[in-house]
């Protein structure tokens, strides 16, 4: 039974950092694309980042240079590095395993002063 878990989300000021975090169960991680999309407030879903099984990255325009994907597949986890966050980063962060369109709950994260 596939699961995704994501954490590390909270209220942070512009300018700050977190890390998001989503641990995979139920498939071999390791072989598999991985991708973290957002869903702001009163909006769709938008792609922020994926990284391939071999470590290929793509980043959608809006976070490009500020936030980081990597994956360590020993712990069956993906991350996302947020530095410089600001309010239009406002937004439920999903893990998501595209292969078998499977998704994480989500975790809320928010920027304000």
């Amino acid at each position: 039974q596939v699961q995704l878990v994501e954490s590390g989300g909270g209220s942070v000021q512009p300018g700050g950092s977190l890390r998001l975090s989503c641990t995979a169960s139920g498939f071999t991680f390791s072989e598999y694309e991985m991708r973290w999309y957002r869903q702001p407030p009163g909006k769709g879903r938008e792609l922020v980042a994926l990284i391939t099984p071999g470590g290929g990255i793509h980043y959608g325009d809006a976070v490009k240079a500020r936030f980081t994907i990597s994956r360590d597949n020993a712990k069956n986890t993906m991350y996302l590095q947020m530095n410089d966050v600001q309010p239009e980063d406002t937004a439920v962060y999903l893990c998501n395993f595209p292969s078998r369109n499977f998704w994480g709950q989500g975790t809320q994260v928010t920027v304000s002063s």
